[in-house]
């Protein structure tokens, strides 16, 4: 077995990763934003010089809505609600812009609509299209007869369509590829990329709360000895069994991850060293029990570690490792509690 601590760089690789991925996660709101200021930014100023003063109030407002939620974005990297804001910012932009320069502003909204299914969940999209469509309506009827009016708006209805049917797609390709970069596809568990994104969650919500949390480190004893006697298909069914083990015992609340060919780990939220303690000695009992390969003893061995005042995930982690370390030591089949 490979010890956590001595592959800092596949550590270092995971947190990259992560990293990449935020960076991949917030391009499009600030992209967007940065659009979205630098193309009505040109109209404020001209309005402005015009004299225009509510068109070159609105146009400003829009401008510095969409700098504040690009710089809101940047900053902290909270993603859904800025993708709401600019959403909203995108449809009520049109919409005040319209009522207040007249009907030729329409075109607008077709930026804007790429914009919002862009954004948001193609449902939520579809709705503030609808919203957006039904509240121009009165702006859009008195000057224009019922065929221009049609002109205008069928447009924008199979534009819409368009929209939510491409996003649609992609909103389900994207799910599909989340499992796939956060899985494990032999057990399900989750991966050590989901491993980092949970524990960086566990402990800024300890930062922010003090909430309790530990973690318990799982390693197959003797496992190459299985698979060099009884194949690599039997090693697959039994890492698949103890999965499943564990996945009965567990709470809804707790996480499991496979990080390694035999390793796992379960992250707690809100139990503390004796109850991650009494669950570890409960999986071990669990899995010897179990008779995983006929004539041969399947066991575990398990390294236990409570969150600590000021530790991050990787010192918590490592912390864990080195307790599991001490159950090997000890003769495996055993439990060990990080100091």
């Amino acid at each position: 077995m490979k010890r956590l601590h001595s592959g800092m760089d596949a550590w270092r690789y995971i947190v990259r990763s992560k990293q990449n991925n935020r960076s991949v996660e917030t391009f499009l709101p600030l992209i967007l934003s940065a659009a979205g200021a630098l193309g009505v930014l040109p109209f404020a100023i001209q309005r402005f010089m015009q004299q225009e003063w509510t068109a070159a109030v609105i146009d400003t407002i829009i401008v510095t809505g969409f700098i504040a939620l690009g710089t809101y974005v940047y900053r902290t990297r909270r993603v859904r609600a800025a993708s709401f804001a600019i959403a909203f910012l995108c449809m009520s932009g049109v919409i005040s812009t319209v009522y207040v320069n007249g009907p030729v502003q329409i075109y607008w909204i077709f930026p804007a609509l790429m914009a919002v299914f862009y954004l948001i969940q193609p449902r939520e999209a579809a709705l503030g299209a609808l919203i957006t469509v039904a509240a121009l309506l009165p702006a859009m009827l008195p000057a224009n007869d019922a065929h221009a009016t049609g002109t205008i708006f069928i447009p924008i209805l199979v534009t819409s369509a368009f929209a939510f049917a491409f996003s649609l797609i992609t909103s389900r390709q994207r799910e599909q590829l989340l499992v796939l970069a956060t899985k494990d596809p032999l057990t399900g568990a989750g991966n050590r990329r989901a491993l980092d994104a949970k524990l960086s969650d566990v402990v800024n919500a300890h930062r922010r709360s003090g909430t309790a949390a530990s973690l318990v480190l799982i390693d197959l004893d003797h496992f190459k000895k299985v698979n060099d006697v009884h194949g690599h298909a039997v090693g697959d069914q039994i890492l698949t069994r103890v999965t499943e083990i564990i996945d009965l015992r567990i709470r809804v609340t707790d996480s499991l991850y496979r990080i390694g060919g035999e390793e796992f780990v379960v992250v707690l939220e809100g139990a503390d060293l004796s109850r991650a303690a009494h669950l570890a000695e409960q999986l071990r009992t669990l899995v010897y029990a179990n008779e995983l390969v006929p004539d041969h003893a399947v066991t575990i061995s398990l390294g236990v570690a409570e969150l600590r005042k000021g530790e991050n995930g990787n010192d918590w982690l490592h912390r864990a490792d080195e307790a599991l370390y001490r159950a090997k030591d000890a003769g495996r089949n055993s439990t060990s509690i990080s100091d």
